[in-house]
């Protein structure tokens, strides 16, 4: 079983590489942190336009409450009306003497407040919108973080794997030299060899979870190729002042934006009660003195039944649910940065431990013990207990420093960056 293994390990390999392409036809670019924030649009500059369909949205939902905001300004056009009365009738209002041609230009008047609260609304609206489009690069920064992190850690596990294969050739071929001279029995070089295949069979494993977190990073900015990522994990430092007090998130200042836009939303629909009058001027001829006659009219509406009661009931009860959905995203960022922050702590400890303490420490021991081995000291199964020691110890070294990196970019997505 073992022996099938090991030649499936190339087989897997050799599709694995021509489904990526040689590297000469693709050559692929080399990306670091930043290279991603700014592929992606999060790190781009002010003037620079936006191309990245996940941000193109919330922008032009921006524009657009902006135009909203120029629109709600305009006042009321005024009106023409002319008439035509007594024409074509019978009897002495037969033909066209008797007619009457009325012009007259009339103009509604806002009450209430209508015009100020209109514009209070749609500007309440154009912050929310605003804020909406911040968060929105926010969160994606946050995306681009936490998959970056992902490629740098799948790229670690490729080198642990590609480390873990040229021990197992060495030892297996030092195992084959042992047992030739008789010095290990053969039982010796088939658990080397079955070490080796199954190194091999995970070095492909990481070879394509590598190319799949290295996709999805491509993903965010839709890019035709998957980047090299280094395996090396990048320096992501929290914000100063979330790791010792909470301030207002950017997530909780779109919910607040929110209940502000609710509120506005009410005086307006207020404004909508007091009925508006229409005042009007114009001239009237008759035709058949030839007289003229100028008109002066005011019509108001009659608020007997609508008087816009139910959008203001509708408005107050979105304003109790924007300020419960305030209340509640206050709660939940509290405790969104006391959890991050208790995981970034934590798993700086860890890297800080395994880092300076484990990982020396049995890089010393399989030191040893390979020597012993080489020189018939210890058996075959006291190096591979060995390795097995070291490679968990990086292994687990490897989830720390993810695991600290996703920690400080909830942080920094927490703060609002």
């Amino acid at each position: 079983m073992f022996a099938i293994s090991w030649r499936a390990a190339p087989f897997w390999g050799l599709i694995l590489a021509l489904s990526t392409g040689p590297a000469s036809a693709q050559d692929p670019r080399v990306v670091t942190l930043d290279d991603a924030l700014e592929l992606s649009g999060v790190a781009e500059q002010a003037d620079t336009p936006v191309t990245n369909p996940r941000l193109v949205g919330p922008r032009a939902e921006t524009d657009a409450a902006a135009a909203l905001v120029d629109q709600a300004r305009l006042r009321l056009n005024p009106e023409v009306s002319f008439e035509v009365e007594n024409i074509a009738g019978s009897g002495a209002f037969s033909g066209l003497q008797s007619t009457e041609y009325t012009l007259s230009l009339g103009q509604r008047l806002e009450l209430g407040g209508k015009r100020s609260a209109r514009v209070g609304a749609a500007e309440a609206q154009a912050q929310l919108a605003s804020l909406r489009a911040n968060l929105t690069t926010v969160e994606l920064g946050q995306l681009v973080r936490k998959r970056y992190l992902t490629a740098a850690a799948a790229a670690a596990r490729v080198e642990l794997a590609q480390d873990v294969v040229a021990r197992g050739e060495e030892l297996a071929r030092i195992a084959g030299v042992l047992v030739e001279v008789g010095r290990e029995p053969p039982l010796r070089a088939l658990r080397a060899d079955a070490a080796l295949a199954e190194a091999r069979a995970r070095l492909v494993e990481a070879e394509a979870e590598s190319l799949s977190a290295r996709t999805a990073l491509a993903s965010l900015w839709a890019a035709g190729e998957a980047p090299l990522v280094p395996a090396e994990f990048p320096n992501i430092v929290p914000p100063p002042s979330l790791m010792s007090q909470a301030t207002d998130s950017l997530a909780y200042r779109v919910a607040r934006a929110e209940s502000a836009a609710a509120a506005a939303e009410i005086e307006r629909q207020r404004s909508l009660r007091i009925p508006d009058p229409t005042i009007s001027a114009g001239m009237r001829r008759f035709e058949e003195s030839g007289d003229n006659a100028f008109l002066v009219g005011v019509s108001i509406p009659l608020p007997f039944r609508d008087r816009n009661q139910g959008n203001i009931a509708a408005a107050k009860a979105r304003l109790r649910a924007a300020n419960a959905r305030e209340a509640v995203a206050l709660a939940d960022y509290e405790q969104s940065v006391a959890t991050a922050r208790a995981r970034y702590l934590g798993a700086e400890a860890r890297v800080e431990t395994l880092s300076q303490t484990s990982l020396p420490q049995a890089e010393e021991a399989q030191r040893l013990v390979r020597i012993g081995y080489r020189n018939g000291r210890f058996p075959l199964i006291e190096v591979l207990a060995a390795a097995e020691a070291r490679d968990a110890i990086r292994e687990a070294l490897i989830v720390a420093r993810e695991e600290r990196g996703r920690a400080a970019a909830e942080l920094i997505g927490l703060a609002g960056q």
